[in-house]
Parts: C-alpha cells; sequence; structure tokens
C-alpha cells in the first residue's frame, strides 16, 4: 500500500518511507510536496539530503478530495460552521433552506438572538422589523462563516424576489451595506440571485456597481449565456435537480458520464472556456460522488458534508476532464440573446422550464417559515 505524507510518520519512520518495490508509477507524484498544506517542507528537505532521493522516488496515497484540490476550488455546501472547519474548503455557500434549519439548533441560537438586537436599533413597524431581522441574521451567519473559510461566502436574496429587478436590486444593495457596516470587504461577498430575466438584469447592474452576484437556480445554456454577457462573477448550475427531472421523465438510471446535469454543466463550462467569458462555473446540487468526479477541473464545485466525506475516503486516481485547453478545440456555436431569445430558448426547454418554476413555487415558503421562527423570538 502506498503511504500518506505525514510529517511525524516520515520522521520517526524513515526506513518506512521508501516506495514498495511493485507501487505503480501511476501513484508517484513529482514535487507532491506543494499538495500537502501540512506538510513540513523544511522537514523533507533535510530528510532529502540526507537519504539521497528525489520527489519523485517516493509513492503516495491522495484522497479524491485533495486530489479535486488541485484543479477545482473547492466550496462547502453547508449552514454548519463544524462541517466547513472538518473540511477545509475555499469557500462556502448557504441558502435559505440551510439557514432555516441552522437557526433552529440551540449551537446558532444567539445568532438569532443578536439580529434581533440589531435590528431593533433601526426601529420600524413590526414587519419592517422581521424583514431587518432576517437580513442581520443572514450577515451574521456570513461573518461567522468568513471567519472559517478564507475566500468568499454566498448570501441569498429573497426568493420571492426573484421576478423582481428593482426589488432585488434594493436588498442586496441592502446586504453588502450591512456586511461592510460589519467590516467585511465586499469583494468576499457573492450575493445569490435567481437566474431569471429580471434576476439576471439585477445582477448586471449590480456588477457594475462593483457588488459581485452568484446566479443560482440555474438550469439551462440560455441562463448561462446571458449571465456571462452580463459580466456576472459566477453561475451554479444544479446538476442534480436536472437529473431528478429526468429521472422522472425517462424512468432510466444515468451512469455518472451520462447524467444530464454533468452535461449541462460540461456544456455550459465549455462554451464559456471557448469563447473567453471570465464568469465563473460552480457546479452544485449534487446527488452523489459520480457527478462531481466527471466535473473534475470546473471552476469550482459546491459540495454537501457527506459527500466531501465521502470524496476524503477514496484514494482512487482521479483525473482532471474538464480543461480550458480542451474547451478550445470544442465546435460550438455562440448563443447571441435578448429577453425574447432568451424566453424563447428557455420554453423550449421543458426541463430548465419545469425546474425553474417548480423551485420559485416552493422556495418563498422557506422565507415565511423563516419569518415565523423570528415573530416568535422578537415578539415572545
Amino acid at each position: 500500500m502506498p503511504v500518506r505524507v505525514l510529517p511525524d510518520f516520515l520522521a520517526a519512520n524513515p526506513k518506512e518511507f521508501e516506495p514498495p518495490p511493485d507501487a505503480p508509477a501511476s501513484r508517484s507524484f513529482p514535487c507532491l510536496i506543494q499538495r500537502f498544506a501540512a506538510f513540513d517542507k523544511a522537514l523533507w528537505l533535510a530528510y532529502q539530503a540526507k537519504r539521497g532521493c528525489t520527489y519523485g522516488s517516493i509513492y503516495f496515497a491522495m484522497n479524491q478530495l485533495d486530489q479535486l484540490r488541485q484543479f477545482t476550488v473547492v466550496v462547502a455546501d453547508t449552514g454548519d460552521f463544524a462541517s466547513m472547519k472538518a473540511y477545509g474548503p475555499r469557500d462556502a455557500t448557504t441558502n435559505p433552506t440551510l439557514i432555516y434549519k441552522a437557526v433552529q439548533m440551540d449551537a446558532y441560537a444567539h445568532l438569532l438572538e443578536k439580529a434581533a438586537e440589531r435590528a431593533d436599533l433601526e426601529g420600524g413597524s413590526p414587519s419592517n422589523k422581521v424583514a431587518a431581522v432576517t437580513d442581520h441574521l443572514l450577515v451574521l451567519f456570513g461573518q461567522e462563516i468568513l471567519k472559517i473559510v478564507p475566500g468568499r461566502v454566498s448570501t441569498e436574496v429573497d426568493a420571492r424576489l426573484s421576478f423582481d429587478t428593482s426589488g432585488t436590486l434594493e436588498k442586496a444593495r441592502r446586504i453588502i451595506s450591512l456586511y461592510e457596516k460589519a467590516g467585511v470587504d465586499r469583494e468576499r461577498v457573492l450575493i445569490k440571485i435567481a437566474s431569471t430575466w429580471e434576476g439576471l438584469q439585477a445582477a448586471g447592474q449590480l456588477e457594475q456597481e462593483g457588488i459581485h452576484c452568484n446566479l443560482t437556480l440555474l438550469f439551462s445554456l440560455a441562463q448561462a449565456v446571458v449571465a456571462a454577457e452580463n459580466n456576472i462573477t459566477l453561475i451554479s448550475p444544479f446538476v442534480g435537480r436536472i437529473l431528478d427531472w429526468y429521472k422522472k421523465h425517462t424512468g432510466k438510471d444515468f451512469t455518472a458520464n451520462e447524467d444530464p446535469g454533468v452535461e449541462s454543466v460540461r456544456q455550459i463550462y465549455n462554451y464559456y472556456k471557448h469563447f473567453g467569458y471570465a464568469t465563473e462555473v460552480m457546479g452544485a446540487s449534487f446527488r452523489n460522488i459520480g457527478e462531481i468526479q466527471e466535473l473534475a477541473g470546473c471552476d469550482l464545485l459546491t459540495i454537501s458534508p457527506n459527500l466531501l466525506e465521502e470524496l476524503k475516503q477514496n484514494e482512487q486516481p482521479l483525473p482532471r476532464l474538464l480543461s480550458p485547453e480542451n474547451a478550445l478545440h470544442e465546435q460550438i456555436h455562440r448563443l447571441n440573446l435578448d429577453e425574447k431569445g432568451f424566453r424563447w430558448h428557455l420554453n423550449a426547454d421543458p426541463m430548465a422550464t419545469e425546474k425553474l418554476a417548480e423551485v420559485s413555487d416552493s422556495l418563498p415558503s422557506i422565507p415565511i417559515n423563516f419569518e415565523a421562527i423570528i415573530e416568535k423570538e422578537i415578539f415572545a
């Protein structure tokens, strides 16, 4: 069995660090020192000098989570701080469902209390106070997350504003102002907005104002194209929800390679890289690690804690399957979409139309439930 690189093991057992005679060459990673954040480089160099060996002569076992990090930014899809600490993602995404679940846990009750205190200072009517508590709570969660991750956090605009451009603009500016008052640089925050036409227009305006956006509820190339043309920072195509639709309507099971959700992200990634768009692609809503493995090389992948753990326990080689170089050789037709073209393409895709409508119908219930908890807290 290949051995894992650990400074303590190396120091205590130098002879055990030699590769077994039958170790396959495919498990040798030259200069693998760069792949281990906890590795003591000085110790390794000293060992090299003493024993006269080189990076390439050592064979390592490396889990798939660490391998994935070599070419994809790993993002934690959770509102649980302990999970973020356990897996060390660069960024984190949250959504109302995750925050709704977390805020009902004793460990996070203090954040709700603090949000209510901050909303009290703003005054206003009872209904305005509920909205203010919600805003402060989302930002407080974001602040705590940014103490854990070195990169960015995504904070979502109320789903009830999905078809309201001016309402989305107002809420996004409000969220960013709260972050900045708390001393958080806006570069560390992404505002999550639904990929409706109205949401895409709001996001385009916000980007011009220096407020970066993460376009969610994205199920089609048409949505992705308009996002890129509007210079959106990042999009989150929903892999698992696309798969759910096709399984329901075809009765088929799909291998990871032929998974319709995987194919959708591949198509979008290749389109962006082929035409040189700067918008980042972050695959989301995964049902299994096979989908993640097929998208190795995507700009970012936001992954739930249970799937992060599966990747961590898997030490099979993980090849990079998506790359800008490969995308340049694809034969891709460029789309030019105004509002009419966008709506035509979206309506011509029954999966995208149904999933967007389905989610848009169900998500507003989360803020309503959220507000019920808040009302109980502040008006008890």
